[in-house]
């Protein structure tokens, strides 16, 4: 990119104006240089040679040209060509009052939109074989690392909300268990606990959570660390990858506890839950967030439509 052009002239003026008057930190200054030299050097390639040259099209062949790698520069993807097109905007929206343009041609152009994200849900199979084969031993951790695990797949909770629950949150009484959950912005629910999760998480009670709090100052947190303390999420996190790796379960690596809340979404609405009933157990406070879990189960809802449907087959 030629700096001593006008384009190059009015790049450095933008960045100069980011640094002193927005204050931005050094990397991002780098990543806004980096995105719009790179759209410079589209533009004078076309032979555009100041901003008030470029028009919308030449924004949006940019867009392009960044996404497919038609520029001869490695392609962008949706979300590295999202932040171009913010800088991009930002930057012709500057030239407009300094002088260097008469309108702002990426107004109308938006960041290619990212590609939805489906979650990552274990099998049934996988789950089991999670629970059973994962943690090994009956000391003070294994015992605890079993009832986390127990607890984070039958409830759905995240595991901020796992590490968070004090002893007084959850309710063992058979037939009726429950665990009071507090998630986003403090919102409190209620989670009815499985009978495996129970046993499991009465076992540690019972049987390692004394042993554990003897070693701190005394806190109501329910699961402790071995210090007496209470687990931390990045804890957590290991008791589950190590159990997924000696589980030998084939996605291991990419496994984190928010994998069992997307298999405990899933599987509930694999076995017929009302997706409703799902939002409330999540703590969703939207139904179309929840939505999400009902496209990992086309097979379900096709079997359903044909069951159901007078006119389907």
């Amino acid at each position: 990119m030629p700096e001593d052009g006008a384009l190059g002239r009015a790049l450095e003026a933008y960045l100069a104006h980011l640094d002193v008057e927005r204050g931005l930190s050094s990397n991002t200054l780098a990543a806004y240089r980096r995105d719009l030299s790179r759209y410079v050097d589209f533009l004078t390639a076309r032979g555009i040679a100041t901003p008030a040259e470029v028009g919308e099209r030449d924004v949006e062949d940019y867009v392009l040209a960044a996404r497919t790698g038609a520029d001869g520069r490695a392609a962008l993807s949706a979300s590295s060509a999202a932040r171009g097109v913010v800088a991009i905007r930002g930057w012709h929206r500057f030239c407009v009052p300094e002088g260097l343009a008469p309108q702002d041609p990426a107004r109308e152009v938006h960041p290619p939109a990212r590609p939805k994200r489906l979650p990552k849900a274990l099998s049934v199979d996988d789950v089991r074989r999670l629970l059973e084969d994962g943690v090994l031993g009956d000391g003070p951790v294994p015992l605890r690392d079993r009832a986390l695990l127990e607890l984070l797949y039958s409830t759905g909770a995240r595991i901020s909300e796992a590490v968070g629950l004090d002893v007084d949150d959850l309710d063992l009484t058979a037939g009726r268990a429950a665990v009071r959950l507090f998630g986003k912005g403090s919102k409190e629910r209620v989670v009815p606990v499985g009978s495996y999760a129970a046993e499991a998480i009465d076992a540690y009670a019972v049987r390692a959570r004394p042993a554990l709090a003897a070693g701190g100052r005394g806190t109501p947190a329910l699961f402790l660390n071995v210090r007496g303390a209470r687990l931390s999420r990045q804890s957590a996190w290991a008791v589950l990858r190590t159990a997924a790796e000696r589980a030998g379960l084939a996605s291991a690596a990419h496994v984190s506890p928010h994998t069992l809340r997307h298999s405990f979404a899933t599987h509930l609405l694999q076995g017929g839950a009302d997706i409703r009933v799902v939002q409330e157990l999540l703590g969703h406070a939207s139904v179309t967030t929840t939505q999400i879990y009902t496209m990992v189960t086309p097979d379900l809802l096709r079997e359903v439509y044909v069951a159901n449907h007078p006119r389907a087959t």
